[in-house]
């Protein structure tokens, strides 16, 4: 009587963990696929993400409580400001919390690549608009 209960526990267990394995395997394959295919659009980490931390531009604005940069141009000056006077009172030593000291750290650090990043699409665009002039030298 005691083999069959055990017989039918091992079962049952086996039955749900591999139904388990199966939809974790379903997921991860689904998640793969969605990869795959945010890359080949041109979009590595999702909608508007920033792939090193998940930050989105616009989460990082709330977080510093600024306007979002309007065609690459931001009040950088403001931008600073905020993140001096956020980060130093989320100062662990100070009793803040490191986790939003570096949610702030973060938020400026993504606010400072689209701006970057859109001053480089400017700056190729202006090239290539006037063309290319390669500095020549002579020798004397």
């Amino acid at each position: 009587m005691a083999h069959r209960i055990i017989t039918q526990v091992i079962f049952t267990g086996t039955r749900v963990v591999g139904r388990a394995f199966a939809e974790a395997y379903k997921q991860a394959s689904a998640s793969s696929q969605y990869a795959k295919a945010q890359a080949k659009a041109g979009n590595p980490g999702g909608s508007g993400s920033f792939t090193s931390n998940g930050l989105t531009l616009e989460e990082a604005c709330k977080i510093l409580n600024v306007k979002p940069p309007q065609n690459g141009q931001a009040n950088m000056e403001d931008v600073m400001e905020r993140f001096k006077k956020l980060f130093d009172v989320n100062d662990p030593q100070k009793g803040g919390s490191f986790y939003l000291q570096s949610k702030v750290l973060r938020a400026r650090e993504r606010i400072e690549a689209e701006v970057r990043m859109k001053e480089e699409l400017a700056g190729r665009e202006a090239e290539l608009k006037e063309g290319w002039k390669p500095k020549v030298f002579k020798d004397r």
